[in-house]
């Protein structure tokens, strides 16, 4: 009886199909079916109040009608939970009421990869299941770079992260798309995922489609693309002139990014990825790293126009720690401006960043790899005309190590949003 499920409508739609059959059968008998229904009822209306008095009769009749009616539905439910789901760890009920609010969600759209981007999936599907992730194919080291380099596809790291982050299947599914193989040659190093992505790339022709295979299999609440199905190379201009080619050798090579860009220098965006950002109800860039993971994207010059071009409010999440060899030393404001100078306009309404530091542990065990903790410059920012949301969306482990907490960034986001 809880509003929203769609089974009341379609219970009275019963009731009244029944009552139809009946009037049929009746006509089709050639008897008059509103005269001896009526002198039925009446017939044993009279007997019941004869043999018990109304005041008891009517209210008894009443009781067993809806306990039968309530246990008789009640029994249909539990056959089909029974069914559609045998761990019975949830209420079908439950299921349903999530169904269908997940589905009435807002088109969210994200743009990024690398682990921020699915750290940030894993909490938004909590809020709507009309998601877009799209995913930079820049990506050319460890078991994507060995994948792409020997099979001819595109990298399917980010990719199989962003399913795993949004899938709806059992916890086994999801650990087996994520397994990595530690042995065996050939395969040390490979996860399970990006192989079974890449023979569902030479079965279905292109990587868009072996997504498309994949997420039923994950169950996947929404959906990722590529942000093109060209073979992207990127590469990066340092401040000493060199130029370093490669989306693995950028972090590597030390020094100052002054410039990125890719071969092929224009490449074509997927024309889903357009028209999913048109459609969108909010968009969020980020987070994930600065040069090798959201500008990829801005590289494609379809997506950044429909971006610069969008209805939807906008948001980029800011990281919470420097990228060695990508954002060393690098505050708020830098992100910004890099960002700016790739997109030659502004792309987003407001920049969201982390509130308080983390603990001295963390910022010592970070300085000792070259990172920090990426300040918030507020003047600097005020200057660029930018507008800033703090908060506290990180979320620290006992070894130190920081990362943005899925919840807690998702929460945020679609708080902000809703007061737009």
């Amino acid at each position: 009886m809880l509003p929203g499920l769609f089974v009341k409508r379609w219970l009275f739609i019963s009731l009244v199909g029944i009552l139809l059959v009946v009037l049929g059968l009746a006509i089709t008998a050639r008897l008059t079916p509103v005269f001896f229904i009526v002198k039925f009822i009446n017939a044993a209306i009279d007997t019941l109040a004869n043999a018990i008095p109304r005041y008891v009769s009517g209210p008894l009749a009443l009781l067993i009608g809806i306990f039968l009616l309530a246990w008789g539905q009640r029994r249909v439910l539990s056959s089909i939970t029974r069914v559609l789901m045998p761990d019975g760890d949830e209420e079908l009920v439950d299921v349903l009421i999530t169904h269908h609010k997940l589905n009435k969600g807002p088109r969210l759209l994200t743009v990024g990869g690398g682990t921020g981007l699915s750290t940030l999936l894993r909490g938004l599907k909590k809020y709507s299941a009309n998601i877009t992730a799209v995913v930079t194919v820049a990506d050319d080291g460890g078991s994507s770079g060995r994948l792409r380099r020997e099979h001819g596809v595109l990298p399917p790291g980010d990719i199989r992260n962003c399913l795993a982050a949004l899938s709806d299947e059992e916890k086994l599914m999801t650990e087996l798309f994520q397994y990595r193989f530690e042995v065996g040659e050939g395969l040390s190093g490979h996860s399970f995922g990006n192989l079974f992505l890449t023979a569902m790339s030479d079965i279905t022709g292109d990587l868009d489609k072996a997504i498309a295979a994949s997420s039923k299999v994950l169950a996947v609440r929404g959906r990722v693309l590529p942000a093109t199905l060209d073979n992207v190379m990127l590469w990066a201009e340092m401040e000493d002139g060199r130029r370093i080619e490669g989306e693995s050798n950028i972090p590597e090579a030390g020094g100052t990014i002054v410039k990125v860009g890719c071969v092929p220098e224009n490449p074509i965006a997927l024309p889903q990825v357009i028209a999913d950002i048109q459609k969108a109800d909010f968009i969020i860039i980020g987070p994930g790293s600065l040069y090798t993971s959201i500008i990829p994207n801005l590289l494609v010059p379809g997506i950044l126009e429909a971006i610069a071009n969008r209805r939807a409010p906008c948001v980029y999440v800011c990281n919470i720690m420097a990228q060695p060899g990508e954002t060393d030393g690098y505050t708020v404001s830098d992100h910004v401006r890099a960002i700016d100078r790739v997109a030659q306009t502004r792309l987003f309404d407001v920049v969201l960043a982390q509130k308080n530091p983390p603990s001295a542990k963390a910022i010592e065990k970070y300085a000792a790899s070259g990172s920090n903790f990426i300040e918030v410059d507020r003047e600097e920012l005020g200057a660029l005309g930018c507008p800033l949301v703090l908060a506290n969306i990180m979320k620290e482990n006992r070894d130190g190590t920081v990362k943005h907490d899925s919840d807690k960034l998702a929460g945020v986001l679609m708080r902000w949003y809703n007061r737009q």
